[in-house]
């Protein structure tokens, strides 16, 4: 079991991987769709996660697979419809409004009526987003709603997985589900931009900073961390992925949108520390 200190160190990498990750995909925007992008992403990580769990998937009931194929289909619809957004709007305002939902879902354990206050002070920091940057496109912004609603589901259908899959061959499955689910929408788009050597190698980067790298980097850490630490430090999300936007595209964000951002942040902090619920591994962003 590693040390507390090497626990936080873990998330942080985790965090940090998931962002570069999500800013070296933007980059390549202008020679692959986004979802492209995506499915690259998932590919990578579903053919790491069937190779190293091996799931096992005889004897398995018809509800089972109703579950896990819902799990997949969330799983699937946040990650494409956050690609969506960052292909409109810069990687850390989509972040900040993605973590509203699972801001929401965190408030129904709210035993408080004051500590809505935490939900109000999220809402201030969407709000001021747009202060700044009139521009700031609209269908992009609905994106990163629908990608934080789909977010909350993935939250809510790990817990039915947990509890009918061992291990992580739920997550595994339901990775493939993913995958196969996105595979019509990429024939559709650039499927044949992926022969190239350079984008497939690109793309299977992005899957391995986005989704192995972190996966198990955190998964290591929960094995230490009480789960309201690892919700606070998820919670550090937004800024960096406005961090990132900021290194590796070169995305300026105004004054007024890094203190919306920081409303978020907080937000999210006060309604980890008000719920104290047991977070499961699953919660992860894959």
């Amino acid at each position: 079991m590693p040390s507390l200190g090497v626990a936080v160190a873990l998330v942080m990498v985790g965090i940090a991987s998931v962002q570069l990750g999500a800013g070296f995909a933007k980059t390549l925007f202008d020679e692959v769709s986004p979802t492209g992008i995506v499915w690259l992403r998932l590919a990578t990580s579903t053919v790491v996660l069937l190779l190293v769990v091996r799931p096992r998937w005889r004897g398995r009931s018809r509800a089972d697979w109703v579950t896990v194929a819902g799990f997949g289909v969330s799983l699937g619809l946040m990650n494409w419809a956050i690609y969506q957004s960052f292909a409109r709007i810069p990687i850390g305002v989509a972040v900040t409004i993605e973590f509203i939902g699972p801001l929401l879902l965190a408030a129904v354990g709210f035993r408080r009526a004051r500590d809505l206050a935490w939900v109000g002070l999220a809402a201030l920091g969407v709000v001021l987003l747009g202060f700044e940057r009139s521009s700031l496109d609209p269908i992009g912004v609905a994106f990163a709603l629908l990608a934080g609603a789909a977010w909350a589901g993935y939250i809510l259908l790990s817990a039915g997985t947990g509890r009918r899959w061992e291990g992580l061959d739920g997550l595994a499955f339901a990775s493939l589900v993913a995958v196969c689910l996105l595979s019509p929408a990429l024939a559709l788009t650039d499927a044949g931009e992926l022969i190239d050597t350079r984008i497939l190698l690109i793309g299977a980067a992005v899957g391995l900073l986005s989704s192995v790298v972190p996966y198990s980097a955190e998964m290591v850490a929960l094995r230490r961390l009480p789960a309201a630490t690892f919700g606070v430090l998820m919670s550090l999300e937004p800024a960096a992925a406005a961090l990132a936007g900021l290194v590796v595209v070169g995305e300026q964000l105004h004054g007024v949108q890094w203190v919306a951002i920081g409303c978020v942040v907080v937000a999210s902090i006060g309604a980890t520390r008000a719920t104290r619920r047991p977070v499961p591994a699953e919660m992860l962003p894959t």
